[in-house]
């Protein structure tokens, strides 16, 4: 490991100002000191937000949910009001990782996670990731783990985060806060497809700090949930997953938000999907019918051929069990 400082903020404004000197932000450390470890980062500096009044849940008036960016995973998966609203995001990140993890790790700190590529994980692998100009050793290596959308000649890596998939499924929106002032993002915005620059990879500027992510409220009765197909049953990342939100009323589908993991370079929406369930009525057959367009624009690689046939059946799966037929 190489040499860093280390400060611990004790409040917003000096965590900025830390921030706009060059400091990495630091929180549960769950990904970024595994980094260090392998010296993959090599941040000079460090600032523990920790201390940071940002670790507060809200149900707002309109139905919606603000989860403060230091909340822990367990705490936001336990939280009543997220139990309640929308299911799929605690489902989420329970299967998320290990209960010692969920414990440390932060929901800012979740999204802003890097990829469990091996190669990139590999310092004497050639990675554009962590390297821009390198190469991609994942592209013609075994790639059995990695994107079959929105992949690049660039980077094929898979964004980690399960919790990721259900916010992208439910619009939600991450607020900043920077030298400059605040701004907020949609959450299809803050995530970045690797394109010719994979080292970029959230719509970040430098010294900003997320400080919630907000679940916009959606129309009533929602029924949600998060599916995850993985290697093993416990602590294993996605080979695929599918985060579904339907609302349905007077027996028609009047509003559905699908998203898939394990299988895109970020969360990856599915509008194909969505679009032929709405203003349909719920049968087997339906589900069947809009999961082949899970793989609308795949790009499978020598090894993970099988995700594009494994996507359409746990997005099929998952929409027949929020759907009610199963």
């Amino acid at each position: 490991m190489y040499p860093f400082t280390y400060t611990k903020a004790a409040d917003t404004r000096e965590a900025l100002h830390a921030g706009r000197r060059g400091g990495r932000y630091i929180a549960g450390g769950t990904t970024l000191v595994d980094l260090m470890r392998e010296t993959v980062e090599r941040p000079g500096s460090l600032v523990d937000i920790s201390p940071l009044p940002l670790g507060e849940i809200i149900v707002t008036k309109s139905g919606g949910l603000r989860i403060g960016a230091l909340v822990r995973m367990s705490e936001a998966a336990a939280h009543r009001g997220v139990r309640a609203l929308y299911p799929v995001i605690s489902q989420a990140l329970e299967l998320s990782a290990s209960a010692q993890l969920r414990n440390m790790a932060t929901i800012g700190g979740n999204i802003m996670q890097r990829t469990r590529c091996t190669f990139f994980r590999d310092v004497t692998a050639p990675c554009n990731k962590r390297e821009p100009g390198a190469g991609c050793a994942a592209l013609h290596g075994y790639n059995r783990s990695h994107a079959i959308l929105g992949t690049s000649d660039s980077c094929v890596a898979t964004h980690p985060s399960d919790v990721a998939v259900a916010f992208a499924a439910l619009e939600a929106t991450v607020h900043l806060l920077g030298p400059d002032g605040g701004r907020s993002l949609p959450f299809a915005d803050f995530l970045l497809r690797p394109g010719s620059t994979p080292n970029r990879e959230q719509a970040i500027r430098p010294g900003e700090l997320i400080t919630a992510v907000e679940i916009p409220a959606h129309p009533r009765p929602l029924k949600s949930g998060y599916l995850k197909v993985r290697d093993r049953q416990s602590y294993e990342f996605a080979l695929t997953s599918a985060a579904v939100a339907l609302h349905i009323g007077g027996g028609v589908i009047r509003e559905a938000k699908v998203a898939a993991g394990g299988v895109g370079t970020v969360p990856w929406r599915l509008p194909a999907v969505e679009r032929h369930l709405i203003g349909e009525r719920p049968s087997d057959g339906l589900w069947a019918e809009a999961a082949e367009h899970a793989t609308d624009g795949a790009r499978p690689l020598k090894h993970n051929g099988f995700k594009a046939e494994l996507l359409k059946r746990t997005v099929e799966r998952q929409l027949r069990t929020v759907g009610g037929t199963e």
